[in-house]
């Protein structure tokens, strides 16, 4: 028999792809075709503050994607602006351009009435708030070993 434990990495990483493909479909209904849906929850993690990539990073998992190269695409395409850092000329700060508040209100919006459908789909806040803590126990888990090196036989 199968352990749970493989299920869910492996449901984790589908849950990711399908939440990306429900991302990807509101900016295809809204005629928004110059950035993807990691680009989008870029944007959306940026929120209203100012950030440097590193913080960026540290804050939302963008799996296999570059996300330097993503903030500079999303420069050019207008969502962000970005500033060097007036102590550190190395460092670089990025905050959402009109054109990124806009999008971010979107997709606000989308997540709320995706939350307004939860309970027609029979998912609570006691069912979300236990699977988060599910959650949570494996990421500090998964931390811990590479802190420690992995299993460290």
């Amino acid at each position: 028999m199968r352990h749970p434990y493989f299920d869910c990495f492996q449901l984790i990483e589908r849950l990711h792809r399908h939440f990306l493909e429900v991302v990807k479909i509101d900016l295809d209904r809204a005629g928004i075709q110059d950035i993807n849906a990691v680009q989008a929850l870029i944007l959306y993690n940026i929120g209203h503050d100012e950030l440097t990539v590193g913080e960026l990073t540290a804050r939302g998992y963008y799996l296999g994607t570059n996300v330097s190269y993503n903030v500079k695409n999303l420069v050019e395409s207008g969502y962000l602006q970005q500033d060097r850092s007036p102590h550190d000329k190395r460092s670089v700060r990025v905050k959402l351009a009109e054109r990124g508040l806009q999008l971010h209100q979107r997709l606000q919006e989308s997540l709320d009435k995706q939350v307004a459908k939860l309970g027609a789909a029979q998912i609570g806040q006691d069912d979300l708030a236990k699977a988060n803590d599910g959650l949570r126990k494996l990421e500090r888990f998964w931390t811990n070993m590479l802190n420690f090196g992995g299993l460290g036989d």
